[in-house]
């Protein structure tokens, strides 16, 4: 049936009456003027009267020259294998010139959670040839684990670099090979500027990693409605990849804080109460309803990694956005502002970062026997390093003790050589663990008390500065 005439426009939300057994979620296609299509979905229903979200913008609608039908069904994406290598708008729309996708099935875009009972607890790695983050912040697969950022810090560019690099590797192999599982990633941008998201495809064209990449583009100058259905079109994706066809699926989310913000716009039209900071009381379960739909699911082969990537307004962590997800997700990667300023890449903060299912995913079987331990150590000693670094400052140096000036330079070299890290250089496990023990070299065996005696007779070699 179609409905001739609108009783409100408000912003990007329209208000039809008179609306016969109309659904939640429901997609709305509207014809302005006779020729213009959009689309809107139900956000609201009373009695009816329905409310539909208009994807597209409101412009061009007036409150007579607009004819909307309700299709009785929620929104949908095609689905195949030949996603693989393709980039969609912001509405799973190809946008690279090779036509629609041939679809195997159909699927709607409002997914649900992963039922806890159907959850297998997860187990082995995902390789990011990232040393901070493989060695000390390893990525478990089935794990959520965001990247906490601020404005002007290079997480686009750790972003790029974690799709490029991103690998499953087969702990059994001599040379750490490939592993036969099939590997994706599912990369979903919101709101950016057109320049980021021309750096994201080139970088993905250019290193041939777009084959196994599927790509939705939601640009800043795109309507702020298109926002709220960009994370949920990947994830439906990556769920039909991962526990249909047996893949091992990355998905990265990039900028949650922009997907907050359209939610907080698009709540403040509909004349919502809000709480903190404007944003809706709802963002929590908005959030988790998108992160917990990562995981491994029992019977099926596959599993869906997220990071997210979300910008702290003011490098405030206690910001709703990024508290918030830090109570639904497993840990997070911290970058910081002072080791950017410094040079360093990627300007991961350490000792606020932290991956809570990290410990069962690494170690013999998985990435190497001595890996546990090394990152404890590594983990302690770098902490040691700030409380010298503040004695430091009050007493200057030269009147620190031998020992400190060794945790001095540990720091340095530490941030220098594990830390620091080409944008193009993919590091193997292998290499992280030994350029850890390195670097604990440096400090006296006596200092290291989070080593096993085995690990250490087997892997500490005394190193000076000079060595490196």
């Amino acid at each position: 049936m179609d409905y001739t005439g609108l009783n409100e426009i408000n912003g990007s939300l329209v208000v039809l009456e008179g609306v016969s057994n109309p659904a939640n979620e429901e997609i709305v296609t509207f014809t302005v003027n006779n020729s213009e299509r959009k689309m809107g979905r139900v956000v609201q229903i009373d009695g009816d009267k329905a409310v539909v979200l208009v994807f597209e913008g409101t412009q061009d609608f007036s409150l007579k020259n607009t004819v909307s039908r309700f299709t009785g069904k929620p929104m949908e994406i095609r689905l195949s294998e030949e996603i693989l290598g393709r980039v969609f708008d912001g509405m799973g729309r190809p946008i690279d010139g090779m036509g629609e996708v041939f679809a195997e099935c159909t699927r709607e875009v409002n997914g649900l959670a992963i039922n806890p009972v159907m959850r297998e607890y997860p187990r082995n790695f995902i390789q990011t040839g990232i040393s901070a983050i493989d060695g000390l912040i390893t990525l478990i697969r089935g794990q959520k684990l965001p990247i906490f950022s601020g404005n002007g810090l290079p997480h686009d560019q750790l972003a790029a670099q974690i799709v490029r690099q991103a690998a499953l590797k087969n702990p059994t192999s001599k040379d750490g090979g490939s592993a036969t599982e099939k590997f994706a990633v599912v990369f979903a941008a919101m709101g950016v500027k057109y320049d980021v998201a021309d750096f994201f495809r080139r970088s993905f064209e250019e290193s041939g990693a777009l084959e196994h990449v599927v790509m939705f583009l939601n640009l800043a100058n795109d309507p702020v409605a298109e926002r709220i259905i960009t994370p949920r079109a990947a994830l439906t994706v990556a769920e039909y990849l991962a526990f249909e066809k047996d893949m091992h699926i990355l998905v990265i989310l990039t900028d949650m804080t922009s997907y907050a913000e359209a939610l907080r716009e698009i709540s403040s039209s509909r004349g919502e109460i809000p709480s903190r900071k404007g944003y809706p009381g709802y963002l929590y379960s908005e959030l988790a309803s998108l992160f917990e739909r990562a995981g491994i699911v029992h019977g099926r082969k596959g599993s869906v990694t997220q990071i997210p990537i979300l910008t702290m307004p003011n490098d405030d962590i206690t910001h709703p956005v990024p508290d918030l997800t830090g109570y639904i997700t497993e840990g997070q990667i911290a970058l910081e502002r002072g080791l950017f300023q410094r040079g360093v890449y990627p300007p991961v903060s350490i000792l606020p970062s932290l991956s809570r299912l990290m410990k069962d995913g690494i170690g013999e079987g998985f990435t190497r026997a001595d890996h546990p331990d090394l990152s404890n150590q590594l983990f302690s000693s770098y902490a040691h390093v700030g409380e010298v670094r503040a004695l430091a400052s009050v007493i200057g140096e030269e009147e620190l003790s031998e020992n400190d000036k060794r945790f001095i330079t540990y720091g340095r070299l530490f941030e220098e050589k594990f830390i620091r890290q080409n944008r193009l250089e993919n590091r193997s496990m292998e290499d992280t663990l030994n350029l850890g023990w390195e670097l604990l070299g440096l400090l006296p065996r006596e200092q290291l008390d989070r080593v096993k005696p085995d690990m250490l007779d087997k892997f500490y070699k005394s190193k000076s500065a000079g060595d490196f």
